[in-house]
């Protein structure tokens, strides 16, 4: 039984699509039929048919940056449970950092996760650690790991802080193709700290973190590609690719905007908590354990430049950094909680209440950050709205609100600083490998 998806505006910025449309698909999940404009698609009368009333189809939403937990701390998350929040919050497909127990840093812990994925809603990428657990001290088998399809490599929850081994993983890298993706802290000044450091650190007595961490590793991260594409890495050889994971800062951003000008192949994500939160929300929250993470939730002006280059389209991605840690994690003094919160469930809700309907971005760049850039940057196949594609997109109400609720979310842990928010816009459902998933 094919299904026929009736009345959708489909919006594609790949295909340059922005049309009312109808969409029949197979039970193989291949399109049989695209509709565009006035045209419509006749049921056999055997197929099922979902009229939307004018809702959002997009390519599949893909979020580069997750945690599932899974192994080593599955009563956090485990890949099943990831996986349906993942599919509640709209996304076919998320890319997990390796900082597992233990740590994604052979091919074994790749195989783990595909042999336990197969049967799960949505695409798991695997992205491998840089160093052998993650320790910054000896260089993962990069080789091994491209063999085993890995696409991209990072240390994420830590940064490489000797640069003759971070030199040695570009070069290594830039042999297989694979993309760095950077926590940039520069662990020298970040020790022992809990929260952005400022004027609300310094009144609550929590030892701060200062936001140029961020922009220091950045900058010899910048200046080590500079000098291997001048002296090493050209061609023939592939350039060394780099993502800088959840920017917070100014300082990070203008040092993004250089490169990119110099045409170095530099890409980042900004979080939803990071555009939506500052530090002093978490001075005011009474329960401050859900809103600690890394890196902290940034002043107000670095807020402020989050959101210009979002407009300005120097920050490439959306991703939520989905972080889950069990209640006993965060309901604690603020110095000795676990950095990070869930994002899955509630990034499309965010996006399209702080962004698109504040006027920062349109419908269709908000597309490109959730789905169409990661996707490009993590090498992985586009998605095309034709007939004979593979059928992958979300549905999304951009008009529907709703409050994040404890009871309605599918992650097995709840350290969201959301829970009560009233958002606009939400994901619904999404077509994936043959099948729809409603999301109430």
């Amino acid at each position: 039984m094919s299904i026929i998806f009736q009345g959708a505006r489909l919006l594609s910025p790949a295909d340059n699509l922005d049309t009312s449309a109808s969409l029949k698909v197979s039970v193989s999940g291949v399109i049989e039929a695209l509709a565009t404009g006035n045209e419509s698609i006749v049921s056999n009368g055997d197929d099922r048919v979902v009229d939307l009333g004018g809702k959002l189809i997009v390519p599949g939403l893909f979020d580069m940056h997750c945690h599932f937990r899974d192994p080593g701390q599955e009563y956090k998350e485990t890949l099943a449970t990831g996986s349906a929040a993942a599919a509640a919050g709209g996304f076919t497909g998320v890319a997990l950092m390796p900082n597992t127990r233990p740590v994604i840093d052979s091919p074994l812990g790749v195989a783990y996760i595909r042999h336990h994925s197969a049967e799960l809603p949505i695409d798991l990428e695997v992205v491998g650690a840089m160093t052998v657990e993650s320790r910054g001290e000896t260089l993962a088998p990069f080789g091994k790991f491209r063999s085993y399809g890995v696409k991209a490599i990072s240390d994420d929850g830590t940064a490489i802080q000797n640069t003759q081994i971070m030199r040695l993983a570009f070069e290594y890298a830039s042999n297989f193709d694979l993309l760095i993706i950077q926590h940039c802290e520069d662990k020298t000044l970040t020790q022992g700290g809990i929260m952005n450091e400022g004027r609300f650190s310094a009144i609550l007595g929590l030892k701060g973190i200062p936001d140029a961490a961020e922009a220091i590793t950045l900058a010899r991260d910048l200046q080590l590609m500079r000098y291997l594409q001048k002296h090493k890495l050209h061609d023939p050889l592939n350039p060394p690719r780099y993502h800088v994971a959840h920017i917070s800062t100014k300082a990070a951003l203008d040092l993004v905007r250089q490169a990119k000008a110099e045409g170095l192949q530099i890409t980042c994500e900004v979080t939803p908590h990071h555009f939506t939160l500052t530090d002093e929300d978490l001075f005011r929250a009474e329960a401050k354990g859900n809103f600690i993470m890394k890196p902290p939730l940034c002043s107000s002006e670095n807020r402020q430049a989050l959101l210009d280059a979002i407009a300005d389209g120097t920050i490439d991605v959306i991703a939520t950094d989905h972080a889950p840690h069990a209640a006993h994690e965060k309901e604690c003094p603020p110095d000795q909680a676990a950095f990070g919160i869930t994002g899955l469930e509630t990034s499309v809700g965010l996006t399209l209440t702080e962004l698109t309907s504040k006027g920062v971005i349109p419908l269709s760049r908000a597309v490109e950050m959730l789905s169409v850039n990661p996707r490009k940057i993590m090498h992985l196949y586009p998605i095309r709205f034709s007939e004979g594609e593979t059928a992958n997109f979300t549905v999304i109400d951009p008009d529907l609100e709703w409050t994040v609720a404890r009871e309605n979310l599918h992650s097995r842990s709840l350290n969201t600083p959301f829970i009560g928010r009233i958002l606009k816009g939400k994901a619904i459902g999404i077509c994936h490998r043959g099948r729809y998933i409603e999301n109430p």
